[in-house]
């Protein structure tokens, strides 16, 4: 006995407990031979079956001999009576179907299955059935699954429903002739034929908005038993209100309304959810939803309690004030011995408290953090963070604690989160500035996360040199200097430097100090440490600005692409940087992360690759347009689409504007929405004001129904009248219409010319002007001189607010707004705008 024990606790040890663990491939297919025997070992069959589902779904690769191989030996086991081996048949087939040649053979044994006199037979069978038929064999089975989708059995039934909604997706012309069966199996009295009756009722009838009003329209009038389907109906009027196309959006909402005194709280919950989900919903109209959620908190149903608490979270985002009446309910449930519930109550009520509840609300987070996993503590410190935006004097309490958690133990995402929203209080609040450092600098002593400490450093560089008293800094910068790793030792010797050529006071100390890393075993750092010394001893603030303070502001893309294609072709000239692209914004936006519930995905993976901007890939297709090519190095691209017709027309047009030296490309992406028509040659027409010239236009060969395509127009800037770059030009899209078939898709071989008045499309400053983020403005703007500065001044009278008046300005000149100038300090009456940009050269603005 206590062998045995012994060698069980050994098994649990090596696979968990599976008895499939370490089980080959080979082996099983070669047990499927059994299937084969007579009589069939009912027992035995099923456990190979099991064995070989196990092994597709742990995504086993079986070729296709072998698969077809074990199907037609799987076939055999049909003449078993016994159901849990049929059933295991079914599970076989629907499984191996995708991997398997010749499985229509078993489609008459399916069909009898289908149509016999044993109940638990016909419905895995209908499913196997429908799972192996494609679109050619679909009209063979049609009259079975009419019958079976008005069976009295109501496993069958609903199998029969289900089974159509997939085969709809191969043959969705002959499921509409199901219609009518679908409408009959509606008026079932089983809760889940009602459900998949629906669900098929509006998949057939999904493209066609007025059929679905309609549907929506009588199942609201007719009560339906099916707690199902009164969800799927709530998701079908919540889809049509959002969508919001001429229905009747007040009778819609009168039934969400009435679906809150339901007495499903299933269908209730449904009810409330698509209420606070949907997209202009105004406070009073949330009232009610927030009032049925307000009980659910109550609820003695965990599930209940933490989908109430989650939608509230969810609605605390944009309308705080309408939660702001179940704050009492929210505090009952911290003490929740559910921790994901109170998590999810504490950070909601850091979204609707006020400044005076912040204090006691952070002593009751205290007390439940060391409990609860990482993943939740993220989401109780991105709360903390929009809390510490809203109420920016309460920076103190919060920093503090966000501190504590600093010290805590926990994982890479969990420091992470807790450094880039100290570093997000920095930068969003000056008075919080000092205190944030002083607490990344205690954590960068004991951090084990190079990517933290790299990243803190280089906070540290940019913002230590402008506080008060930046000296104080210095120590912790130099111990990474001696204690930590290549790269963060690299990251240090930066930060030194940038000390060193902001506060002339310390550049003494700082050269010491970098001197002593001029014998490092690294590489890199003993070059950075040469750079930055040789550049720090020439004591010139131009070159402090260009190579240390500010840095490189390429496209790392463009400049490889640049650096290889000077390899290419050989020149004596030396490589000029100004043909590379400055840096853009890339195309994966890096803003924070949304705050997000337990359970969601909490974080990207990180990619070692440098991400292509926008403009780098619109600057790679353009080059490759021979009328194009030879334009030059593309400046801008406009970052936004301007929408040059409405999103419901026959036809949808975008345009981008691309910027180079001497010349504006339009680019107008082109979406054609009827399925009866397809539009051939298809070019802009543009009518340039004065001092403007349309050199090419370059058309989409075609256009395909609901597949967009690129037409381009050309226009060359004026040469007499450098000062002349803005103007409003008219556009008309101009084609060839072919009539088509809607569903082959085949055009006529006549058509005729047709064209297509547009918007008209404004050529502005902005659309010349490059953004450029200058960290340190103040040494950007010595370096260019006194000699390139002009002074004038504007009135601006349309704008009643100093917020407005920024605003409108940053818009308007297109420049990056640089050292968080963009923000207005509360109660000021004056303020100065820093912005920077390129037009040709540099140049920065200071208002």
């Amino acid at each position: 006995m206590l062998l045995m024990k012994k060698r069980d606790k050994k098994e649990d040890e090596e696979g968990g407990g599976n008895p499939f663990y370490n089980m080959e491939k080979a082996s099983v297919l070669q047990e499927a031979r059994t299937f084969n025997e007579t009589p069939i070992k009912v027992r035995k069959c099923n456990h190979i079956l099991t064995k070989i589902l196990y092994l597709i779904n742990q995504g086993e690769h079986i070729g296709t001999r072998e698969a077809t191989e074990t199907f037609f030996a799987m076939t055999k086991l049909f003449q078993s009576q016994d159901i849990n081996l049929r059933r295991m048949v079914y599970l076989c087939i629907k499984e191996m179907s995708k991997i398997s040649e010749d499985v229509i053979i078993v489609t008459s044994s399916l069909t009898k299955d289908m149509t016999g006199k044993e109940d638990q037979f016909r419905a895995p069978a209908i499913r196997a059935l429908c799972t192996i038929t494609d679109s050619t064999m679909l009209q063979s089975i049609e009259r079975y699954m009419k019958q079976a989708i008005v069976d009295k059995v109501h496993a069958v039934s609903s199998a029969a429903l289900t089974s159509s909604l997939h085969l709809s997706h191969q043959g969705n012309d002959l499921v509409k002739r199901w219609v009518n069966e679908a409408q009959e199996a509606i008026n079932s009295d089983n809760v889940m034929v009602q459900y998949h009756a629906l669900g098929l009722l509006y998949h057939i009838r999904r493209n066609d908005k007025l059929a679905v009003s309609k549907l929506v329209t009588k199942f609201t009038r007719h009560s339906l038993k099916s707690p199902y389907a009164y969800c799927l109906l709530i998701r079908i009027a919540c889809k049509l209100l959002n969508e919001d196309e001429g229905i009747d959006s007040k009778m819609l909402f009168q039934f969400l309304e009435s679906c809150l005194r339901h007495k499903s709280e299933m269908v209730i919950y449904e009810a409330a959810h698509a209420i606070v989900s949907m997209k202009s919903t105004t406070a009073k109209e949330l009232a009610p939803a927030v009032s049925v959620l307000q009980l659910f908190c109550s609820s003695a149903k965990p599930t209940l309690r933490f989908a109430a608490v989650r939608t509230l979270n969810k609605v605390a985002m944009k309308h705080p004030a309408a939660v702001t009446a179940c704050n009492l309910d929210l505090e009952n449930l911290i003490t929740d011995v559910n921790r994901s519930i109170a998590t999810l109550a504490i950070t909601t009520l850091l979204k609707t408290g006020s400044e005076s509840s912040i204090d006691r609300l952070m002593k009751q987070i205290t007390t439940f953090m060391p409990e609860i996993s990482d993943e939740f503590k993220i989401v109780v410190v991105q709360a903390i963070r929009s809390l510490c935006l809203k109420f920016p004097r309460k920076h103190g309490v919060m920093m503090n604690f966000l501190s504590s958690m600093l010290r805590d133990e926990g994982g890479f995402d969990y420091k992470k989160s807790i450094v880039n929203t100290i570093i997000s209080i920095i930068e969003e609040n000056v008075d919080a500035k000092e205190a944030g450092l002083a607490h990344l600098c205690e954590f960068i002593e004991d951090c084990e996360h190079t990517v933290l400490a790299t990243r803190i450093l280089h906070l540290l560089g940019r913002e230590g040199p402008r506080t008060p008293t930046p000296a104080k800094y210095i120590r912790f910068i130099y111990n990474r200097v001696i204690l930590e790793n290549a790269s963060v030792r690299a990251a240090a010797v930066t930060a030194l430097a940038k000390f060193g050529a902001h506060c002339e006071e310390l550049l003494p100390s700082i050269t010491v100090l970098l001197e002593r890393s001029l014998l490092d075993t690294d590489d890199e750092v003993r070059d950075r440490a040469t750079f930055y010394l040789e550049v720090l001893q020439q004591k010139q603030a131009a070159l402090n600005s260009a190579y240390i303070l500010n840095g490189l502001q390429v496209s790392v893309v463009g400049l490889e692409r640049a650096l290889h294609n000077y390899t290419l072709d050989p020149s004596e000239k030396p490589f000029d940087m100004k043909t590379v692209p400055l840096a853009t914004q890339p195309i994966v936006d890096q803003k924070a992360a949304a705050i997000s519930a337990p359970g969601e995905a909490m974080s990207a993976k990180s990619t070692d690759k440098v991400a292509a901007s926008r403009q780098d890939i619109y600057a790679e297709q353009l080059a490759a347009i021979p009328e194009l090519s030879n334009f030059g190095h593309l400046f801008k691209s406009s970052s936004m689409p301007v929408e040059l017709t409405e999103s419901e027309t026959e036809y949808v047009v975008r345009c981008v504007k691309h910027t180079y030296s001497q010349h504006v490309v339009f680019q107008f992406d082109c979406t054609n929405t009827l399925n009866d028509q397809l539009l051939e040659n298809v070019t802009v027409v543009l009518e340039p004001s004065d001092g403007f010239v349309v050199v090419c236009t370059i058309p989409a060969a075609k256009l395909v129904y609901n597949e967009p395509a690129t037409a381009y127009t050309c226009v060359a800037l004026s040469q007499d009248d450098p000062v002349l770059v803005t103007g409003t030009f008219s556009c008309t899209l101009k084609f060839t219409i072919k009539d088509c078939d809607p569903n082959t898709g085949e055009p006529d071989d006549e058509g005729y010319e047709d064209e297509y008045v547009l918007e008209d499309i404004e050529l502005t400053v902005a659309d010349h002007v490059q953004k450029v983020m200058k960290p340190n403005f103040g040494a950007s703007w010595e370096e260019v001189g006194p000699e390139n500065e002009l002074e004038d001044t504007y009135a601006l009278s349309s704008m009643k607010t100093l917020e407005e008046a920024v605003k409108n300005i940053i818009s308007f000149v297109g420049m990056q707004p640089c050292e968080r100038s963009d923000k207005v300090p509360e109660g000021r009456s004056s303020h100065t705008l820093y912005l920077a940009g390129v037009y040709r050269f540099v140049f920065l603005f200071k208002i």
